[in-house]
């Protein structure tokens, strides 16, 4: 029997804001372009092949937000998910403008600053039409509308705790109206399909066991006259999971548990992010790569550059380049000694560049060459590998992406000689945190506080 009740359209669905906002967008580009003219020339009025191309880049902007998901609902999604769609959309509009200006050799034909500020001003007014609209969903949430009604089943009592009742949720657009515990059997689903029907319900969650696949089923089943939307949180319980996501291989449908979050896109936008910014690190440093190398080489027989064998993504084996900070020494087989406070080995000059991490500086090489990233987690020798995998659960795990020069472990304090099981353990923790919530801005944000924090540490010496 169908439910009795009136259905109440959301406010989304009377007013599809992702729509509202692709057209806004098309605006806001269109604005920019002929902005742009004027700051760049003075007046406001295009030429014919200037107002063509507006068009058509506002058309390609748009087309790029739509591929990367700026369009879809933005129910439960965050404000920095969503900056980091809308930016990466942006970037690959620029990118495809870019190329075919050059191919089709009609570069000449515009003004670089009329280009460049079309992507400032462009870039600008998407991300504070982002702003007014979180703020305007934020302000009908927090007044009750906009919002969906959820009936939770809750297996393990601990589903209303992670997901977070009241404000948190309400942010993302949801309201859970009615909490049941889960029974085994099939006793307590007539007390669900009422729920459903009393509170109106635009969705039920299951917080159940992966082993609740009678009880999923049968909740269909007496779910089957009504439209409610159904969704499966697993009860992972103490499974350690890495990038956990459902996806679909050879047409059937896959809980990845412990996958790499560097695919497709990503890993495109994450390997144009160690060229453009390292590439342009490399060419700042240059000068003071030239100094610390000509110090050394002065103070200290030996090579400029010290090489070590690292472990890299996947476990591969890779040459890490550094600058050279203790004398030369031999090291027993199979044994890697880590520099401890007022080590004998360390030079004056190495004492220096250790300090201030400018040890590190060769590395941006290795990022050129592909092996490493600016932004993961530190390579650490063969022998701490193979000793500490054994005694730090997913140790291994922290090589599903590029090893970097910085990463979030770091920032955090926990750089440096790693002389506890402890202290391994805090930074593992903080490199597979990274990994399961990479972002682009994460690595801006972590670039960023090195940059204020990284050098000078207490913890490195």
């Amino acid at each position: 029997m169908l439910s009795p009740h009136h259905y109440q359209p959301t406010f989304a669905e009377r007013y599809p804001i992702p729509l509202l906002a692709a057209i806004l967008d098309f605006s806001i580009v269109i604005i920019s372009c002929y902005a742009a003219h004027f700051l760049r020339f003075g007046r406001l009025a295009m030429d014919g092949h200037y107002t063509l191309t507006a068009f058509l880049f506002a058309f390609l902007v748009i087309c790029c937000l739509w591929a990367f998901g700026v369009y879809t609902s933005w129910r439960g999604k965050s404000f920095i998910n969503q900056l980091g769609r809308l930016y990466a959309g942006w970037l690959v509009a620029l990118g495809i403008a870019l190329t075919l200006t050059f191919f089709l050799k009609i570069s000449a034909t515009y003004s670089r600053q009329w280009s460049f500020a079309i992507s400032a001003l462009g870039i600008a007014g998407s991300t504070l039409l982002r702003f007014a609209i979180f703020q305007l969903l934020r302000w009908l949430r927090s007044s009750g509308r906009n919002l969906k009604t959820v009936v939770l089943v809750d297996a393990g009592g601990r589903a209303a705790e992670q997901l977070g009742h009241g404000r948190s949720l309400r942010e993302f657009g949801y309201h859970v109206a009615r909490s049941l515990p889960y029974e085994s059997g099939d006793a307590w689903l007539p007390a669900l399909v009422a729920a459903v029907e009393e509170e109106r319900a635009h969705e039920v969650w299951l917080c159940l066991p992966l082993t609740a696949g009678d009880s999923i089923k049968a909740v269909l089943y007496a779910l089957r006259h009504h439209t409610v939307e159904v969704r499966f949180i697993p009860e992972w319980g103490d499974i350690p999971l890495l990038n956990h996501k459902v996806s679909s291989i050879a047409g059937l449908y896959s809980l990845d548990l412990s996958c790499s979050p560097m695919e497709g896109p990503a890993r495109l936008f994450k390997r144009l992010e160690d060229i453009l910014i390292g590439g342009a690190i490399s060419i700042v440093i240059l000068p003071v790569c030239l100094l610390i190398a000509l110090a050394i080489k002065c103070t200290s027989p030996g090579p400029v550059v010290f090489k070590q064998y690292r472990t890299g993504i996947n476990g591969k084996r890779f040459k890490v380049y550094k600058f050279r900070s203790m004398v030369v020494h031999q090291e027993h087989e199979g044994c890697v000694t880590q520099a401890t406070k007022n080590d004998a080995r360390v030079t004056a000059v190495g004492a220096f560049i250790r300090r201030t991490s400018l040890d590190e500086l060769p590395q941006f090489f290795n990022v050129l060459q592909g092996r490493m990233s600016i932004v993961g987690p530190r390579p650490h020798a063969l022998a701490h590998n193979e000793y500490y995998k054994d005694l730090v659960e997913s140790y291994m795990q922290r090589h599903k992406v590029k090893p970097g020069i910085t990463g979030w472990a770091q920032v955090n304090g926990y750089r440096g000689e790693t002389d506890t099981l402890d202290k391994m353990q805090k930074r593992v923790e903080h490199d597979l945190w990274y990994i399961d919530n990479w972002s682009l801005w994460l690595d801006i944000k972590i670039i960023f506080l090195t940059l204020l924090k990284g050098f000078f540490g207490k913890a490195a010496y």
